[in-house]
């Protein structure tokens, strides 16, 4: 898998992204173990960079780019993600896209929890979003 970081977005990160992180694109639409957002309006149209001072064993999948970046994605992720892969900074917002268009206009970047939350804790930080979930 490869993505095109385009100069904007390269710009973008250098500044949110050490050298020596590993950066996970994850779904942020409810299914992904990164995500607190979702619901079925959101599958699969929404997406988060997810950075970590360590790799992690789900997100296994490389995706080469042209940013030196140490980014990776899961396999249920690759779903979504068609030929053509870019990522622009465009009116303030990372954009994420591939050749059937726009996948998400908002992406969001991320720190990694410390420690994994059990589903309770996630379930109950999910309702307190409440509004933002669909």
């Amino acid at each position: 898998m490869q993505i095109n970081i385009k100069p904007a977005a390269m710009e973008y990160l250098q500044g949110k992204v050490a050298k020596d992180q590993h950066l996970f694109l994850a779904l942020d639409d409810g299914s992904s173990k990164f995500s607190k957002l979702g619901g079925s309006c959101a599958i699969g149209n929404k997406f988060q960079l997810v950075r970590s001072n360590q790799a992690d064993s789900d997100y296994d999948v490389v995706i080469d780019n042209n940013a030196d970046l140490n980014l990776t994605t899961a396999m249920p992720e690759t779903m979504y993600l068609g030929h053509g892969l870019a990522l622009d900074h465009k009116l303030g917002a990372l954009v994420l896209s591939d050749d059937s268009g726009m996948l998400d206009g908002a992406v969001a970047i991320e720190d990694a929890p410390e420690a994994p939350q059990d589903d309770d804790a996630k379930r109950k930080e999910m309702e307190t979003l409440g509004g933002k979930i669909c």
